[in-house]
């Protein structure tokens, strides 16, 4: 129940088999952690947190206590990762669920099982994953944002509040609507990112439709199109 050395858990807080929590972690009160779950140093678990439940998948098996764990993929929280009261990360059915390292995730949140986000994520309130989605480094997810079954989001992307992606959303794009389509260049997640003016220019000519992609973002674009299957393009 103690968690790694300077973890504070609050008494209410319900840990399960198989539960591992690193240093320097806070949980809040009546949170639900069951395993397989990995909690990586420095995170801060909100109140009502539920991590590790099974996959929400008809046939799938539900253990008949809270302290058993699932005989699923697991769950794994990065380091430094923020999660917000009520948010809900399930079981992996298939592969692992993934919380990537440094991501800042809001209340409220649902994350289906065998979702995999990338480092340093930013996931606004009401969000609802649903399973096997895929996300890049970066990704920005506005309110209330809804993602179809296996949609991958690329490194840098925005998605505006409310929107509903049906399709693969390219890196760096900014993309919002009901279904969502891509509006242009994520360029203030860009110079966030620290990527030169001159590569930001000439990503968004390539945007409209005029030029070629800098060499220099290649990679995020062979790791977005290796795993998109229904891709949204600009």
């Amino acid at each position: 129940m103690s968690g790694g050395p300077n973890s504070h858990i609050h008494p209410t807080v319900v840990v399960g088999d198989d539960v591992r929590i690193g240093s320097r972690v806070s949980i809040g009160p009546y949170a639900v952690l069951t395993g397989p779950l990995e909690i990586g140093d420095d995170c801060w678990i909100g109140p009502h947190c539920t991590l590790g439940q099974p996959p929400e998948w008809i046939g799938k098996v539900h253990p008949p206590t809270w302290t058993e764990a699932s005989p699923h993929q697991g769950v794994v929280v990065g380091a430094g990762s923020v999660l917000r009261e009520h948010t809900t990360v399930h079981q992996g059915g298939e592969r692992p669920t993934v919380i990537g390292p440094g991501a800042f995730i809001m209340n409220g949140t649902s994350v289906g099982h065998d979702v995999q986000t990338g480092p340093g994520c930013t996931v606004a309130p009401s969000t609802t994953f649903g399973g096997h989605v895929t996300l890049g480094e970066g990704v920005t997810l506005g309110i209330n944002t809804v993602i179809h079954q296996r949609r991958v989001i690329g490194s840098r992307a925005m998605i505006g509040m409310n929107s509903v992606v049906t399709k693969d959303v390219p890196p760096f794009a900014k993309a919002y609507g009901n279904p969502a389509d891509v509006h242009g260049l994520n360029r203030v997640g860009m110079e966030r990112a620290g990527i030169p003016a001159d590569d930001i220019a000439l990503a968004e000519r390539f945007y409209a439709g005029d030029g070629t992609l800098p060499p220099s973002l290649a990679e995020e674009f062979d790791w977005w199109q290796s795993r998109a299957t229904k891709p949204l393009l600009a």
